[in-house]
């Protein structure tokens, strides 16, 4: 039974209802992420360490100056600061958090991966990112002797890529027929293209090794729920007043908690909330409309034959999608938890500040509508100026210390794991 818990708010006592308290423990961040199914070597120690090393390594990019950590910075919170990203050339969309990234359902802004794996080798072959093809990734790690080591104790052997006519130095699948490298990749015997596919497959299972290592402690948050589930008024002090109202409103009066809630104050899911493009034009970036397109094209997919529990409930759901029109520019509600520095906001990084996510939702001043591709949920806040600080001071309240420290740097250049 949950006790009746008291919060002093501006010196007033406030009593917590059954309701609420419910509503705020079930935002308290677990220790525990679901694994993946679809990727056998998800706990496996060598895959996270091989994962770790790649993840650092600008050597996979095409000008040998583009790594994951680009774009995921660990000391920016695993994102880049920026509204658009920079690899090779600028993005389209800006670079979520890492942090705690095992946690989601789908991965980009519109679903386009199903699995944090899939996510991984992504940016290998995408020219504004790496530039980059599966043969030469796979070549690099062929021809380094820790990373091929570590990769051949976790899978076992390579395929022959010493034999360049079998295996070109640049070769990946493309509907652009005339483009070098896939007029390599199509000249390729069926079983050699088969064999690069299934080790590109492990590279990314094994940088997910590492990536849903990305836990962050408890938050001052997770504390005050500990606090309020063991009836410990005082520990519950940990929140500030300020905050305290906040996280009221955010479970009540705002409504907040219909997109934002669980532990990672996200439903998961898709929604078109109206967000102006940054430079004032009409949205025309179709979201999670051609992202479901995407997924049913990608073999890397949950239900695909790289995966390695294709009828798992992952692969079903994957499997089960269908789109229609409500999913025309709707992206993934991101993470509430570590706002403090994964600045600016939205998926054009369209605002600079957290105060001015805020002041939107309050008034949809500037809100795009689209006919009936528009969220029917939203309605403006209509708060105060005091309740949107409150509001606020809740939000960093969910923000995190970094991971474990050992996760926030390139390994050294030796093997950990040898004598």
């Amino acid at each position: 039974m949950i006790l009746l818990l008291v919060l002093i708010l501006a010196g007033s006592p406030t009593s917590l209802t059954e309701q609420q308290q419910r509503r705020i423990a079930g935002l308290q961040m677990s220790s525990a992420i679901p694994g993946d199914p679809t990727n056998r070597i998800w706990d496996n120690e060598q895959a996270a360490v091989l994962g770790q090393r790649v993840f650092f390594d600008p050597g996979f990019s095409r000008n040998g100056e583009v790594s994951c950590a680009t774009c995921h910075d660990p000391a920016l919170g695993f994102a880049d600061g920026k509204p658009l990203p920079m690899g090779l050339a600028q993005g389209e969309r800006h670079a979520p958090s890492l942090l705690n990234v095992a946690g989601h359902r789908w991965f980009f802004w519109d679903g386009r991966a199903d699995t944090l794996w899939a996510q991984a080798l992504h940016p290998f072959e995408r020219e504004e990112e790496f530039g980059s093809s599966r043969l030469e990734v796979l070549h690099r790690i062929h021809s380094d002797p820790l990373l091929r080591s570590q990769y051949e104790q976790v899978f076992g052997s390579m395929p022959q890529l010493d034999d360049i006519n079998r295996f070109p130095p640049r070769a990946r699948p493309g509907r652009n027929t005339q483009a070098t490298e896939v007029v390599a990749w199509n000249a390729m015997a069926e079983e050699d293209q088969e064999a690069v596919n299934i080790a590109f497959a492990n590279l990314g299972k094994a940088i997910a090794a590492y990536e849903h290592q990305l836990i962050t402690p408890p938050s001052d948050f997770d504390r005050f729920v500990d606090a309020m589930l063991a009836g410990n008024q005082k520990g519950m002090t940990v929140l500030s007043p300020a905050a305290q109202r906040g996280m009221l409103l955010f479970v009540g009066e705002a409504g907040c908690r219909q997109c934002h809630n669980g532990p990672l104050l996200s439903d998961l899911e898709f929604h078109n909330t109206g967000i102006p493009n940054a430079d004032g034009s009409m949205p025309s970036d179709p979201g999670r409309w051609k992202g479901i397109q995407l997924l049913g094209e990608n073999p890397f997919r949950a239900n695909g034959a790289y995966s390695d529990a294709p009828e798992s409930r992952r692969g079903q759901s994957t499997a089960s999608l269908a789109r229609n029109s409500e999913h025309w520019g709707a992206f993934r509600t991101p993470s509430l938890r570590n706002l403090n520095q994964t600045a600016p906001y939205m998926h054009q990084g369209q605002f600079s500040t957290l105060g001015e996510v805020l002041d939107f939702y309050n008034t949809l001043e500037g809100m795009v509508v689209m006919d009936h591709h528009q969220e029917t949920v939203l309605a403006p806040l209509g708060l105060t100026s005091g309740q949107l600080a409150d509001l606020e001071a809740f939000l960093l309240s969910l923000s995190s210390p970094p991971p474990n420290a050992s996760l926030m740097a390139p390994l050294p250049l030796e093997d950990p794991h040898s004598p």
